[in-house]
């Protein structure tokens, strides 16, 4: 009987929740990557240089360094309901805000307010999932959310480059055109989930009595008591060493995933002969492999119930590609398939590794524990666009900045691996002789 309430309320809630989170959050990595395309012709129309440009890319992230963490504890405070309400309209209508720059200073400011407004999203939805998914789900259902990254990368490519071809309606020019459609549907989402996120498994009138008693029953046991921190104990976690090697490995997956994210168009425009929407169209086949891959990833990481392994193995994979796309990254084929490869394996590594917080953080910790981990590692998001950018004015080529961002994955699954021993060890000690 159990097991069929159990099936029964996960594939209720699952399909309740995971598309419209899903949703969100490409609409989200839409608003956060598209300026990647809109440096096809804004660049040149504002006089960007590439450092200028990485250094702009990279800046969203120290804001989302400085403001996620508030951000979360707030959400556990007020409830996901309102606070992701907030975060999508505010983001939506800074990311509008980008039609209107008019050099690098006004660009700098927008990617900063950007980040602000959109700090806590990623690690808020994850707290949010942890509520309503026991752990035997979480791998799968995680990964049903990313999935969103690659399928925002490869739904932005092909429609970023048609809207550059707006060029001169209306006065305005074609990345102006980009940013005002896109930013649109985050106002409009943002509203909706007032009415249809739901914020704790008590309140959930949409599933049966039974199955609502399953399901608090079942996430009760595994949380055991609930646990109320002070502000001291909380912040003892964000500074403790599980939290800093988490967010260190963290670090290593964001500065290989958007050191490749945001210079993608140019890199392929680089190849010669293609107009935007053609570089639309090329940039987003890597992300329909990483689509492939990710899902099956993270179910073979749920039903051996290993992560560590899994994270690392794929940071590995992602390495090699980066390394290869380095060497070939002039012969367009060759190019492709290798950041194919690179992008597959960075956003393999994503659902088991998010897995792994919650093994030892609960309530508040939890809320706090995660943002940090995602706000510590999201500066690498900061220093992959900004080395990129730097090695290529100074080089004229990407071949440096892809070493770079391909070392930072060799460390974090070195990493991980550290990390998976020492988990042992403890483990180990705490079992006895």
């Amino acid at each position: 009987m159990d097991g069929a309430i159990e099936q029964a309320t996960m594939r209720r809630v699952a399909w309740r929740l995971v598309p419209f989170l899903c949703l969100l959050y490409t609409v989200a990595f839409v608003d956060r990557i598209n300026v990647g395309f809109a440096a096809l012709t804004m660049s040149r129309d504002l006089g960007l240089t590439p450092g200028m440009f990485g250094f702009g890319a990279g800046i969203f992230f120290l804001a989302y360094f400085l403001f996620e963490v508030p951000s979360n504890l707030i959400l556990d405070r007020v409830g996901a309901r309102r606070w992701i309400a907030r975060v999508m309209v505010t983001w939506g209508l800074v990311s509008l805000g980008f039609a209107f720059i008019t050099g690098p200073y006004s660009f700098y400011a927008l990617r900063f307010l950007l980040g602000v407004a959109e700090a806590g999203f990623f690690p808020g939805v994850l707290l949010y999932l942890t509520y309503w998914f026991p752990k035997a789900w979480r791998g799968r259902v995680t990964a049903g959310f990313v999935v969103a990254i690659p399928i925002a990368s490869a739904i932005a490519a092909p429609i970023s480059g048609y809207l550059l071809a707006m060029d001169g309606i209306l006065g305005f020019h074609g990345w102006q055109w980009m940013f005002i459609l896109e930013a649109v549907p985050a106002v409009i989402l943002g509203v909706i989930c007032l009415f249809y996120l739901t914020d704790r498994p008590e309140d959930a009138t949409w599933l049966t009595a039974a199955q609502r008693d399953w399901l608090v029953a079942e996430m009760r046991s595994e949380q055991g008591a609930v646990q109320r921190h002070d502000l001291g104990a909380i912040l003892r976690t964000l500074v403790s060493w599980p939290v800093l090697r988490l967010a260190l490995v963290y670090f290593g997956l964001t500065t290989g995933l958007y050191g490749i994210e945001l210079w993608l168009p140019q890199i392929v425009k680089g190849f010669g002969g293609l107009g935007n929407v053609e570089v639309g169209f090329i940039s987003a086949i890597p992300y329909l492999l990483a689509i492939a891959t990710m899902g099956w990833w993270a179910r073979h990481s749920d039903r051996t119930g290993e992560r560590f392994g899994h994270v690392a193995l794929a940071c590995l994979v992602g390495c090699g590609g980066l390394v290869a796309a380095a060497l070939v990254h002039e012969t367009a084929v060759a190019a492709v398939i290798f950041l194919s490869l690179a992008i597959a394996g960075v956003m393999a590594a994503r659902p088991p590794f998010w897995q792994l917080p919650t093994e030892f953080l609960s309530g508040a910790k939890a809320a706090g524990g995660i943002a940090a981990i995602n706000a510590i590692g999201n500066l690498g998001g900061f220093v992959g666009p900004s080395l990129i950018g730097w090695a290529k004015e100074v080089t004229g080529s990407f071949t440096t900045g892809l070493m770079i961002s391909a070392v930072t994955l060799a460390v974090s699954a070195a990493f991980t691996l550290s990390l998976k021993r020492s988990t042992r060890g403890a483990a180990a000690a705490v079992a006895g002789p």
